[in-house]
């Protein structure tokens, strides 16, 4: 996918003062969504990771016997249960791609800074209802990670952070990054993933083949409640009339000159456009996880209270 230079701003070259001011105008943007439609959509939609294990003991007339720990049981030769309290707190870790292509906007917005405004969004709604929110960033390298914690300043943090990291040169390395969550994520949560999944593994595959980060996303799945979040530039979805445009792939640096004029190259690039999103909406689906799709240059919110509408609807106000 080609990028126009001149449009590609870098974030995370900013001074502290320009970043923290950076920081204060997203918290400041996202304070009356947070209290608004957004708030009742989260408290419908996520309800908490349901039961957590508290303790084993002795079984009594009356237990349901499904109950019964079996390994306990056998090595005690007496009936054994597993008993669980209800979990009041939602843990929300989001997976956040801090590659090159990240940092392009054709607009206001760079793909990073609507990121890390939807990452604003989500944990100052989290921090209302007293739930956890952490944070891993992922380029071509492992980048920062931050325990789930509540708290103002943790939540600042996690929009500081992703503003913030630096870019790595090549694309963004999504297969380590779901494996080391798998690893280490052993209990319930809630991830959002958020990129605009432009690696060139998934951008020039052949259409049958899949991602290599395909697989540990459907295991991901499997454990967790998994969102995937689509980041898209509008430039990548519909090429303007502008003439000749020298355009240069952000990650590889390679430069290439279309003529926009042609009607042929604009339905071209908008067919491209709509390949990649059947892809990532078919992959997707066969992992079963959800996708909620941002424009970088558009509300970030509406996205966000739609997805919320639609969940509700489908699991009939629960997640879990």
């Amino acid at each position: 996918m080609a990028k126009s230079e001149a449009t590609a701003r870098s974030t995370p070259n900013l001074l502290a003062p320009e970043l923290m001011a950076r920081v204060e105008q997203i918290r400041i943007r996202t304070h009356k969504l947070v209290n608004t439609a957004l708030s009742g959509g989260y408290r419908s939609t996520f309800r908490g990771t349901g039961l957590e294990f508290e303790e084993v003991r002795p079984y009594q007339p009356g237990d349901d016997v499904r109950s019964i720990d079996w390994n306990v049981t056998a090595r005690t030769g007496h009936p054994f249960i597993k008993t669980f309290s209800e979990e009041r707190e939602l843990t929300i870790d989001f997976l956040v791609d801090t590659s090159r292509s990240m940092d392009f906007g054709s607009r206001r917005w760079t793909k990073r800074e609507a990121a890390a405004q939807l990452c604003a969004l989500i944990a100052f709604v989290a921090l209302r209802h007293q739930d956890r929110v952490g944070l891993t960033l992922f380029g071509e390298r492992p980048g920062l990670h931050l325990d789930a914690r509540k708290g103002t300043r943790h939540c600042l943090r996690v929009i500081r952070e992703v503003l913030a990291a630096e870019p790595t040169d090549g694309p963004g390395d999504l297969q380590a990054a779901l494996e080391h969550h798998l690893r280490a994520h052993r209990r319930r949560g809630l991830l959002f993933v958020v990129s605009d999944f432009l690696e060139p593994s998934f951008a020039e595959s052949s259409g049958a083949d899949e991602p290599a980060w395909a697989d540990p996303l459907a295991s991901l799945g499997l454990r967790h409640d998994v969102i995937c979040v689509r980041v898209v530039d509008p430039l990548e979805e519909d090429l303007p009339a502008a003439g000749l445009l020298p355009l240069s792939e952000i990650e590889s640096g390679r430069w290439m000159e279309i003529d926009s004029r042609s009607m042929r190259v604009r339905e071209s690039w908008l067919a491209q456009a709509a390949l990649r999103r059947e892809r990532i909406e078919s992959i997707l689906a066969r992992a079963r996880v959800d996708l909620v799709e941002i424009d970088a240059a558009g509300d970030i919110a509406d996205p966000l209270v739609a997805f919320f509408r639609r969940r509700v609807q489908r699991h009939g106000g629960r997640v879990f």
